[in-house]
């Protein structure tokens, strides 16, 4: 029989989490070079190149991604779960500047002279930035380490070169032992602000020092409370009786369940194809244009993705698409709680049949004027805050008829494009082994799927970070065949246990979530990221357009799932 409940730790990734977990217990300020020595041997596979002098651009990359585009000014990181602890600690954040990460949806607020406050809405957040921010410095520092001993940095430093000077690049590669392709990485990485990061790069070692303010579970639990209460008057706006109205689940994001139900892009095709010729985001116009002159389906995922630009660079086009998808009873709250996970309420009776994705006509929908159910979605959240937010979900809506996952992951024997559809899913969290009655299966999204192949029957590891695991520890899941590595499915899970059960969630168990729940559960990941194959892909650019095939492919197979459980249901 095979075994599903892998046995295995990693020593050195212990021993890291421990060690920063220690040092953030004091009230004051940790310098960032307390955790270096247990960052670097902790052999992470994202940072492979940790012990070597030479940088490591791919690790830089990807922490340079996921802070804000000011983090070479930054000298001290503040994380807090609610503003009045910022405030408490002498941060008066109401005054200071949102600025956001490429890759990573979290709240910063940046005073302008150095310090930056980083909301947390669960331990994990813990366990993403300290590594991201351990890489950052450690890279950082032999990168000035190589400049301070070269011309080309000491010319930086003094501000005598620009990044216009043709022999830049390959002055830079020859002083850092780098290809010259690198170093446009290198520059890709620190963002509008390059020309400056290079030069303070070249100026100074990095010494950041991090505060954490809180980490309490009960503060976790107040943060999902100020989420939840920023969406609770919507939701129950919606009702038509005392009765709260039964709701299907959704974690996604916040744009494809929209475009697909409220029709937006569709009717304004014109609009937008104005737009991708006149601005072509991401190269997207070539496309496109073949993709219409096909007939394919492909079209409409292209203009969703087009529909982003638009928004960007039309005035008042933002507020013209909420009123028409209100209008389609879709209500979006982009911020609720100053938790960066937006939400939306989505009324199915309100669901107009001739205004829906081609793909989602089934037979029925008509029907759908007599539901009383309403589809709660959100953006998908970071490792634990899943677990927390769900549970507040839970305690705060009606009926659950059916809960869907879908998420980007990393993946151990597939390609960039493919989704995968898991059955068993490790927490690194709980250490639990859940089992799970995938409500999904290939057939269900392979039809909508142009590029990619989709593998169910599939193993999901639930990590704690992506820095936080390394080849021997990822050896021993993949020969237990756990070949998806993601992080929200296990805290969603724990959850839904607490939906069912009168218990707390168990530990170190193996739990078969599909004998205790009465109502649907599907998980479906794309995958964005081949770590072992080509670890530089998580330098992490946007998938693009490209992506917009697997996101979409997993989104009708969601909406369809939903629509068809309701129908049935009335």
């Amino acid at each position: 029989m095979e075994r599903q409940r892998p046995d295995t730790s990693s020593d050195e990734i212990d021993l890291y989490i421990r060690t920063y977990y220690s040092l953030l217990r004091s009230s004051g300020e940790v310098r960032v070079r307390s955790f270096e020595e247990a960052h670097i041997y902790s052999n992470s596979s994202l940072h492979e190149g940790a012990k070597d002098t030479r940088p490591d651009i791919s690790a830089f990359g990807y922490a340079a991604g996921r802070v804000p585009e000011s983090m070479p000014d930054v000298r001290r990181v503040l994380l807090g779960q609610a503003e009045e602890q910022f405030v408490a600690a002498g941060a008066n954040i109401h005054d200071w500047q949102r600025v956001s990460a490429r890759g990573r949806r979290r709240p910063y607020r940046y005073d302008g002279r150095g310090t930056l406050a980083a909301f947390i809405a669960s331990a994990s957040d813990i366990d993403d930035l300290v590594p991201i921010l351990t890489a950052y410095q450690i890279e950082w520092n032999k990168i000035h380490m190589l400049l301070a001993q070269s011309a080309i940095g000491q010319q930086l430093a003094r501000g005598e070169i620009t990044l216009a000077d043709p022999d830049l690049d390959g002055r830079l590669a020859e002083a850092l032992d780098l290809p010259i392709e690198l170093v446009a990485r290198l520059k890709q990485a620190l963002g509008k602000s390059a020309a400056h990061g290079l030069k303070l790069m070249a100026s100074m070692r990095l010494d950041l020092r991090l505060q954490l303010l809180a980490g309490s579970f009960n503060h976790y639990q107040k943060a999902a409370q100020r989420w939840w209460s920023g969406i609770e008057p919507v939701y129950l706006k919606t009702s038509k009786g005392p009765q709260k109205r039964p709701v299907y689940f959704v974690s996604s994001n916040t744009h494809s369940l929209a475009n697909l139900l409220g029709g937006y892009a569709l009717e304004h095709k014109e609009q937008l194809l104005a737009t991708a010729k006149a601005h072509d985001p991401d190269g997207v116009w070539t496309q496109l244009e073949r993709a219409i002159a096909e007939g394919s389906d492909e079209a409409a995922n292209l203009l969703y993705f087009v529909l982003r630009a638009h928004l960007r660079v039309s005035p008042g086009a933002l507020d013209h698409v909420q009123r028409w998808d209100e209008s389609n009873g879709i209500y979006t709250v982009p911020d609720p709680g100053h938790v960066e996970v937006g939400a939306q309420v989505i009324e199915l009776d309100k669901v107009v049949p001739e205004r829906v994705d081609p793909r989602l006509r089934i037979p029925g929908l008509e029907r759908l004027r007599k539901s009383d159910a309403v589809i709660i979605n959100i953006d998908y959240p970071l490792g634990m805050a899943a677990y927390q937010l769900l549970s507040r979900v839970g305690q705060g809506v009606g009926e659950v008829r059916g809960l869907y996952l879908m998420g980007k992951a990393a993946t151990l024997n597939a390609r960039v494009g493919d989704v995968m559809i898991s059955k068993v899913v490790h927490d690194e969290h709980s250490k639990n082994t859940y089992l799970v009655s995938n409500c999904f299966n290939s057939g269900d999204v392979a039809p909508y799927l142009r590029y990619g192949t989709v593998f169910d029957n599939q193993k999901a590891l639930t990590v704690r970070s992506a820095f936080l695991q390394n080849r021997e520890y990822m050896g021993v899941f993949y020969r237990e065949g756990y070949t998806v590595l993601e992080m929200e499915a296990g805290p969603y899970l724990s959850g839904v246990f607490e939906l069912v059960d009168p218990n707390r969630h168990p530990n170190d168990e193996l739990v078969n979530v599909g004998e205790r729940t009465t109502f649907d559960v599907g998980v479906l990941h794309y995958a964005s990221d081949t770590p072992y194959s080509r670890r530089q892909s998580l330098l992490s650019k946007s998938m693009g357009w490209f992506g917009v095939d697997s996101t979409y492919a997993c989104s009708i197979a969601i909406t369809r799932r939903i629509l068809s459980q309701e129908i049935q249901r009335l």
